[in-house]
Formats: C-alpha cells, structure tokens, sequence
C-alpha cells in the first residue's frame, strides 16, 4: 500500500511532467535542432515584408493581411504574401492554419488555396520562385515547383516548374480531386474538420525536404533546388488564419 507521502510526491512528479514543456518534437522522423526562433512574434509583421499582385510592395491598404489576438488573418481577397526578410537554410519549420470561410474571384467557390513556399530567391511577384507546401483542400502536403525551382520526388522522378508556371509531385495516398469548396479528399484525408487548426511541418536539409501534415508524412523530395532561401504565407483566394509559426536551425 503507497503512503500517503509517497503518493502525494509521486502526483507531484506526474504534474511536473506533464505539465513541463516539451524539449522535442512529437512528430516522428524530425531531426535534432536548436531553440525556436519566432517567425511571427504574435503582434505585427516585423521581419517581414507584404507584396500584393496589384500593389506591390509594402501597400496593403485594405488589410490582406491582419493580426488578430496573435493569429496572421489572411481575407484571401487579393493574391499576394507574407515574405520573411531573412533567408533560411537548413532548417525545421512548424506552424498551424485553420480555414476560414470565404473564397473570392478568380477562385470563389473552388477548393480553399494557400500555401508556404520556401527557398525564395529573386524578384518579388506572384509566384517567386520557390517549392510550395501546398495548403489546399483536398490536396493539402502537395509540392510545386515554381518558375524554375526543381525537386526529385520519392519516384526518382525530376520535375521543374516551368518558366512563369508550376508543376506539382502530388502528396503520397493521395486520392481523386475535385476543386470545389469544402473538398475533403475521400481516400487520405490529412486536414482535420473545416474550421479545427492543422498542423504544418517541413523540414529543409540540404536540399533533401519532408512535408509533414498533422503528424503525418505527406511528402518528401530531394536535390531541391534552391535549396535555401525565404519563406513566404500565402493570400490566394481564400480566407485562411496562421499561427505559432516557428523556425528551428537544424544541428
């Protein structure tokens, strides 16, 4: 029989754990790394810079994007982005998103679009360069390679977005595509119910990169090419939150 000093130890041994913060990543498969360093402190937009398709730089009059209690609000009405000043190499990124619920012109009433690409570099437009983490109904753990950029998919297969356009490497189990609002992929569904926040995590090793969607892997490709650069959220559409955005340098 435990005594009642014991018990009372152990309970507060128990709370200390479980009440502790977690020192490690509880995704299998991600790999040692450093503190976090905060993309987005939760108060405003410092480190990064705001491009809209048809207003450029840094002019967001109609508030595109907004901090709310700490959380990026993007209204999805213009295309455009979030894009950090810094470039990054070699590294693991974490960050949630929920869905909102409007979509707008030139994709109201298709699937909800966002995404974060990474390994930006050159001008700033809609797209840059880069490789995407597609944030999409139903398609959500895709990659796509931008004017340019390349990536060699877990088939041993090379593909480069072309010139001004894209091509995807579709995430792994994933079953037909309907877009359409609301579309919720019927064999491998990867997102939680509309309105819960997702997971997001990637991590950018040398060019060797893996796309994790709540937990799961959803994708992985290597020789990426760029293989560092900036880091962009996406506005494409559709009204879309992000939050505890954190990148941790890889040891």
């Amino acid at each position: 029989m435990i005594s009642k000093n014991l018990s009372r130890t152990l309970g507060a041994a128990l709370a200390l754990f479980f009440c502790a913060p977690l020192a490690w990543s509880a995704t299998k498969g991600i790999p040692p790394h450093g503190p976090a360093v905060a993309l987005f402190d939760g108060h405003d937009f410092s480190g990064f810079d705001i491009f809209l398709k048809s207003k450029g730089l840094n002019n967001d009059p109609d508030q595109v994007f907004k901090v709310e209690n700490g959380i990026i609000h993007v209204s999805g009405t213009e295309f455009g982005y979030i894009i950090t000043r810094q470039e990054f190499q070699n590294y693991y990124l974490r960050a949630e998103f929920k869905w909102g619920e409007g979509t707008f012109a030139p994709r109201e009433g298709q699937a909800r679009d966002s995404g974060i690409l990474y390994n930006i570099q050159g001008e700033q437009k809609v797209w840059p360069r880069s490789v995407e983490f597609q944030i999409n109904e139903g398609c959500t753990g895709d990659f796509w390679m931008t004017d340019g950029a390349a990536l060699t998919g877990k088939d041993g297969q090379r593909v480069t977005g072309p010139p001004g356009s894209a091509l995807k490497i579709d995430r792994f189990n994933k079953g037909p595509w309907k877009n359409v609002v609301g579309y919720r992929d019927p064999v491998n569904e990867v997102e939680k119910s509309h309105g819960q926040w997702n997971v997001v995590e990637l991590v950018n090793q040398n060019g060797h990169v893996w796309q994790y969607v709540n937990g799961k892997l959803a994708n992985e490709g290597t020789d990426a090419f760029p293989s560092s650069g900036k880091i962009l959220f996406q506005s494409e559409g559709a009204e879309v939150f992000f939050r505890n955005i954190e990148l941790y340098p890889l040891k």
